[in-house]
């Protein structure tokens, strides 16, 4: 006779947290279904009184909205109290968005390249690059019921834009949903080199004419040279000179001499007059005569 044996399940998770509530399909190596069963408060399940051989072991549901079922295995069941079998739920992943946008218009921008890295484990980083409309989607592992530690670089910033390297810290939790929002400054367009206006050669300033001329007194070149210049003032009549230590004449003392003058010119006037008036009558006399003779 052929001894059975046996398969002794313990549940837990990524934690080292026992599952209870966990629900196990055992079939044959036919496909048949020859056991089912799930975890106790200790996280445990066994099948009994099977004959050794190779089952095929399916997690049905993991009894946790926060983990998943492991995918299926090969068991082999040998005869004897039963073959131990350790089974770990993972915590289900956090749906990651992540958005692009521009940081003055809150437009969704496309093309930047995002790298999302576990805090601290030194892990390979999820690389992501965000579409038309500005964002970009991943399914991030989670370690533990409160969450994992993420961070979120930068690494290529959208035409035009500039890079910011500045980490984002966020934590994903187990089966959430998880945003991510990174916003991005425009380029600052170049300034053109100011325009130098073309050099003018300065100019005279403006002569301001004076009061009273100030007398040229040398000759311009276009002056011939045999051009005697001609005195600004005439020559001044000869007067008689001043006696000295005399004081100073006035209008006055020049009354007799105008006067003497009038008188002069009267008669010399008076007898070129008489000369005219004689001349005349002489001229008439010698006429008449010439006529009788």
């Amino acid at each position: 006779m052929t001894e059975n044996g046996g398969i002794k399940i313990l549940k837990k998770d990524p934690a080292g947290d026992v599952l209870a509530g966990a629900t196990f399909a055992l079939l044959d190596s036919s496909g048949k279904e020859v056991a089912t069963g799930k975890t106790d408060t200790d996280g445990q399940l066994t099948f009994k009184d099977l004959a050794a051989g190779v089952y095929r072991l399916k997690e049905t549901s993991s009894g946790s909205p926060l983990h998943n079922v492991v995918d299926d295995q090969d068991v082999i069941v040998t005869p004897g109290n039963g073959t131990p079998l350790t089974v770990i739920d993972p915590f289900k992943p956090a749906d990651l968005t992540v958005s692009k946008t521009d940081k003055a218009s809150g437009k969704p921008l496309a093309g930047a390249v995002i790298n999302i890295l576990p805090a601290g484990s030194g892990g390979a980083p999820v690389t992501l690059t965000t579409g038309k409309d500005g964002t970009a989607k991943a399914q991030l592992p989670v370690a533990s019921r409160t969450g994992t530690s993420y961070t979120a670089t930068e690494t290529k910033a959208p035409e035009g834009y500039q890079l910011d390297s500045t980490p984002q810290k966020f934590t994903a939790k187990p089966g959430s949903p998880v945003a991510v929002t990174l916003a991005d400054t425009k380029k600052e367009q170049p300034t053109p080199p100011p325009t130098i206006p073309p050099t003018v050669p300065p100019t005279k300033p403006p002569v301001t004419p004076t009061d009273k001329p100030i007398p040229d007194t040398k000759p311009s070149p276009s002056t011939s040279a045999s051009h005697t210049p001609v005195p600004d003032e005439t020559a001044p009549s000869p007067q008689a000179p001043t006696p000295q230590g005399s004081l100073a004449h006035t209008g006055a003392d020049a009354t007799p001499w105008l006067l003497g003058g009038t008188g002069v010119l009267l008669a010399v006037g008076g007898g070129a007059l008489i000369a005219a008036r004689r001349r005349r009558t002489d001229d008439s006399s010698s006429d008449d005569g010439s006529a009788e003779s």
